[in-house]
């Protein structure tokens, strides 16, 4: 069967899962009548909770007697060092653009990695039913960032196409009759190039895992291209590293290849084709997997190395083990190496007192998705404020991770914005201009550190209608310190049930977290103090009755409503003294040091 291999690339919420859910129906992939949920390739609750895709993944569609391998790649800066090893095994990429929106830093960051590959890119203008949408100058601008990247000629010269991916068609002009996606199949089939691999059909196996995977069963699974030769089931192979080390020799005891949605169970594997195999036992990825008469490993980018570290510890409030089954630091620390073992970008290390591990990964987001899968299996946990890693230069030197961001805002607001970046949060603009419809575009180099915690205010500022889009750009000097969280906060002193008359009573002193009725304990952070300084109150403290009866005086408390912070937002909110407390039903925040006096002794010492 003739075979094509590809990639969907895009910025995030361009729509990529859901043309390729109306790619698979269309191939008839699916059966008329089966039940299929919508974004089918996002299979994972929190992927579809947030409308992102975390996992890279792969699927097969048959066309016309073409069979076409394609990965639906993560749109997200957290998530792109699997895009780039993914673009290593396919031979031609679709890159999906938002009619409306125009290349994004996501777009921007896949592409270059895309054309570095020598790939040549076909571009769908997707959502051009848009009201807001402009494909004309979206392609420009498609163009115009090709050429900033330093496209060649034949990169330059790209096929495009127009297309709405939830209405299930494509066509080659705007205006065309907006059926289906056959311009689409017929474009990836004549555009993109058979695998050469297929010539190298009679070479010794060798393939390059790509992604990592974990089963309960087969343990762990590894996914790529095969470059050469065939393989098959109990076949015994070997590992080899990057730089030619013998990893493992083991025996193949599975090997699933992608048709539809379903994984599916084959016997051989040969050239061009993209499988997952298992039986290995060390092997990861960026290692080649061959037979045992191969000594040389095939080229594979480097893992990127990690940018924040947080340290996720057990749970030791007065309320620890009342939601949450798994407390003891030795289910968590199992729970942490399984997640390295599927997640090349996650590394731990324990910490000297064995109740604590130092996850590091590349970003809030990673972290974020880590911590709510575990609440969700039932674990408890108490998680300290992102640190970013620092590395040294040859001079000894300091440096830190940098990022670009990039920002569409209302042109009211693009004053505020330009000065919390530059000024508190040691950021460079580098570009600045408008992107029509009253808005402004700007782009800046940000310390990581700089923008930890940064999307809350960002929202805030700009009223909830602000884009920020960031991507990791480089390493540079220490820009010195930046200043935290400028509030203080309010601090419970008692353990109990919150009490309406005392929280109303403190709505003066700031605002408030937690609501009646609510458990808290002493040390628990219940509000944000209005001043710079943390207070300690009393939330427990009824009203006291007398016989008095007067007019006014027993009205009904009418308390402010509470904001609820999502998990990321109180990660970045808390301070290096504070920890937040994760259980499967609750997320609070507290002192790191609960009793008021071991906090003074700690505060003099630090």
């Amino acid at each position: 069967m003739d075979l094509r291999n590809v990639a969907i690339i895009a910025h995030v919420d361009h729509g990529k899962t859901t043309l390729v859910d109306e790619l698979l129906k269309q191939s008839g992939a699916f059966r008329a009548n089966q039940a299929v949920a919508e974004r089918a390739m996002d299979s994972n609750d929190l992927e579809r909770e947030r409308g992102i895709t975390i996992l890279a993944k792969c699927t097969s569609v048959e066309w016309k007697g073409t069979r076409i391998n394609i990965v639906d790649t993560p749109g997200h800066a957290d998530f792109g060092a699997e895009v780039e090893r993914i673009l290593s095994m396919v031979d031609g990429v679709v890159l999906l653009v938002d009619a409306a929106e125009g290349p994004m830093p996501q777009t921007k960051f896949v592409t270059s990695k895309a054309l570095a590959l020598g790939l040549r890119p076909i571009v769908v203008l997707n959502k051009v039913d848009k009201p807001d949408a402009e494909p004309d100058r979206a392609l420009n601008e498609v163009f115009d960032l090709f050429s900033a990247l330093e496209a060649d000629d034949d990169q330059l010269d790209f096929p495009h196409l127009y297309a709405s991916g939830r209405s299930g068609w494509c066509d080659a002009e705007l205006d065309g009759p907006r059926k289906n996606l056959d311009a689409l199949f017929k474009l990836i089939i004549n555009h993109v190039p058979r695998p050469k691999q297929i010539k190298h059909i009679n070479e010794d196996f060798r393939m390059l895992a790509t992604t990592l995977g974990a089963d309960p069963f087969v343990g762990r699974i590894l996914t790529g291209r095969v470059e050469s030769g065939h393989v098959k089931v109990g076949q015994t192979v070997q590992a080899i590293s990057r730089i030619g080390q013998k990893i493992e020799q083991f025996r193949l005891t599975k090997i699933t290849a992608f048709r539809g949605l379903a994984p599916q169970d084959i016997e051989e594997a040969q050239a061009g084709d993209i499988v997952s195999l298992a039986g290995m036992s060390k092997a990861t990825v960026a290692d080649t997997i061959c037979a045992l008469a191969v000594d040389t490993p095939i080229e594979a980018q480097p893992i990127d190395p990690p940018t924040i570290t947080v340290t996720f510890g057990i749970n030791d409030s007065p309320l620890a083990g009342r939601d949450g089954k798994k407390v003891q630091s030795r289910v968590i620390r199992d729970r942490l190496y399984k997640e390295a073992e599927s997640n090349v970008a996650i590394r731990i290390k324990d910490t000297p007192g064995g109740d604590a591990f130092e996850v590091s990964g590349r970003g809030e987001l990673q972290m974020g998705v880590l911590i709510e899968n575990m609440r969700r299996e039932g674990f408890e946990l108490s998680i300290s404020r992102p640190q970013v890693i620092m590395k040294e230069d040859e001079n000894g030197k300091m440096l830190e991770p940098i990022e670009e961001a990039t920002i569409d805002v209302d042109d009211d607001y693009s004053g505020a914005v330009i000065e919390k970046l530059t000024g508190v949060r040691k950021g460079e603009l580098v570009d600045m201009r408008p992107s029509g419809a009253g808005k402004t575009r700007i782009i800046a180099h940000v310390p990581s550190r700089g923008l930890i915690g940064y999307h809350g205010e960002f929202l805030t500022d700009t009223r909830g209608t602000g884009v920020l889009n960031r991507v990791f750009h480089g390493w540079a000097p220490h820009k010195g310190p930046i200043p935290g969280r400028r509030a203080g906060v309010l601090i419970s002193m008692e353990d109990g049930e919150a009490v309406a008359y005392a929280l109303w009573n403190l709505e003066e002193r700031g605002k408030m977290f937690v609501e009646p009725q609510e458990k808290v304990y002493q040390g628990m952070i219940i509000g944000e103090h209005s001043r710079d300084n943390d207070l300690e109150v009393n939330p427990l403290k009824g009203k006291k009755l007398t016989n008095v009866r007067a007019s006014g005086t027993d009205e009904a408390v009418r308390l402010t409503p509470i904001s609820r912070m999502t998990l990321e937002q109180a990660i970045a909110y808390i301070n290096d003294d504070e920890l937040v407390e994760v259980t499967p039903n609750a997320i609070r925040l507290r002192k790191r040091y609960l009793d008021p006096h071991e906090r003074k002794r700690m505060s003099r010492a630090g």
